[in-house]
């Protein structure tokens, strides 16, 4: 990519999508397109087409996607599943079919086999049962990585894909009924100083194992990929670092300043008991991540109070 090279984030609103616009941007990439699902409904087929006809984007960001955590997931698995292949055909497809120079799909690392060996290497992917609770979404994000691998080994489509891992920051959701854990940690601490509760609940047993990721650091892996990498496998993103759900809980409520207890809902599933990354692949590449779990976490509770009502 040169600095006036045409850029289409898909998603630019999420999280992720969003984190990648700032980087770009930081980096003095000046020709980014970006348009709200009110202007283009990434799962209209001739919507997408139009689109690619119509700007002829050079390079994709596919950030755009039905994400949420393991209550939304379980509640609502055909939404997931559908909204996912659909976004995901109709933008690799698209890329395709109007030549697209290089196009980067986003993953996560929840799609892997539940029991896989840990660390997690790429190459685990497929080779075991899904987590059940995450298994609609999974099933779609595997589809679309494959697809672009298989675009790229039929017609040379230079298509990547990374997997990160959990991330968190600006423009997280923090909606209770359907955010990952980190927000919803960040939310319930808040509200629970604010009106001094004596306790706060947490969701499973505090046990299970996690990986967490700042998704700035995440954007400049994403916007460093696609300027050094063009390999058929996709790429892990994260730290290599991991933390208990209850050390993560603990952290959250020092960074907040909460002073009462934790109570665990052990009625309230688990998920996956460990999830940690090998990122051996993308230090080789030359790259690492820079923000600290707990610098991340001051970071995304300021960005709560500044923007989040």
């Amino acid at each position: 990519m040169d600095l006036n090279s045409k850029i289409y984030v898909a998603g630019h609103r999420g999280l992720v999508g969003s984190a990648i616009v700032r980087n770009l941007q930081s980096k003095g990439y000046k020709n980014i397109i970006c348009k709200t699902h009110k202007e283009l409904d990434l799962t209209n087929q001739q919507a997408v087409r139009e689109f690619f006809e119509n700007e002829r984007p050079e390079y994709v960001f596919l950030a755009a996607a039905k994400v949420g955590g393991i209550n939304a997931n379980n509640t609502y698995p055909a939404d997931f599943i559908y909204i996912n292949l659909m976004i995901q055909n109709n933008v690799i497809k698209a890329a395709h079919d109007f030549n697209v120079k290089k196009l980067l799909f986003l993953g996560s690392t929840c799609i892997y086999p539940k029991m896989a060996p840990q660390p997690i290497k790429e190459e685990y992917l497929l080779t075991g049962a899904l987590e059940e609770t995450n298994e609609a979404y999974a099933i779609a994000k595997i589809s679309g990585l494959e697809m672009c691998k298989f675009f790229k080994r039929q017609y040379g489509d230079n298509f990547i894909s990374c997997m990160p891992t959990n991330l968190y920051g600006p423009n997280d959701n923090f909606d209770l009924k359907s955010s990952h854990v980190l927000p919803a940690l960040i939310r319930k601490f808040h509200e629970a100083k604010v009106n001094k509760n004596d306790t706060v609940e947490v969701w499973g047993t505090g046990t299970p194992l996690r990986e967490f990721l700042y998704v700035d650091d995440m954007a400049d892996a994403c916007v460093f990929l696609m300027e050094n990498y063009d390999g058929e496998q996709h790429v892990n993103i994260g730290t290599g670092e991991e933390v208990s759900i209850k050390e993560l809980a603990e952290t959250v409520k020092e960074v907040i300043g909460f002073e009462g207890e934790l109570v665990f809902n052990t009625d309230m599933p688990d998920g996956t008991p460990r999830k940690l990354t090998t990122v051996e692949k993308l230090h080789g590449l030359g790259w690492n991540h820079k923000i600290s779990l707990r610098e991340g976490i001051e970071l995304a509770y300021n960005w709560f109070l500044e923007n989040y009502k």
